[in-house]
């Protein structure tokens, strides 16, 4: 019975209209800059997964990679 004496919440003020952000021009140094930067983050990922020789299928090697060598197998 306590809930029928509650005041009720005030009502919320409308959001305020969105911001259009303006559209940047960018210099071909900058696209350059930002290219550059991005080739270096690729670089950078690849890391170990390039030295890995498994795949989804199994070991990913050459048929020359499978001849004996003179030391072992």
């Amino acid at each position: 019975m306590g809930s029928i004496f509650k005041p009720k919440a005030p009502a919320l003020p409308p959001p305020p209209a969105p911001i259009e952000a303006p559209e940047a021009e960018l210099s071909p140094e900058e696209k350059a800059k930002i290219k550059a930067e991005q080739d270096a983050i690729i670089r950078r990922r690849k890391g170990r997964k390039s030295t890995i020789l498994t795949g989804p299928l199994g070991i990913q090697e050459s048929e020359e990679e499978k001849l004996k060598t003179l030391l072992g197998e």
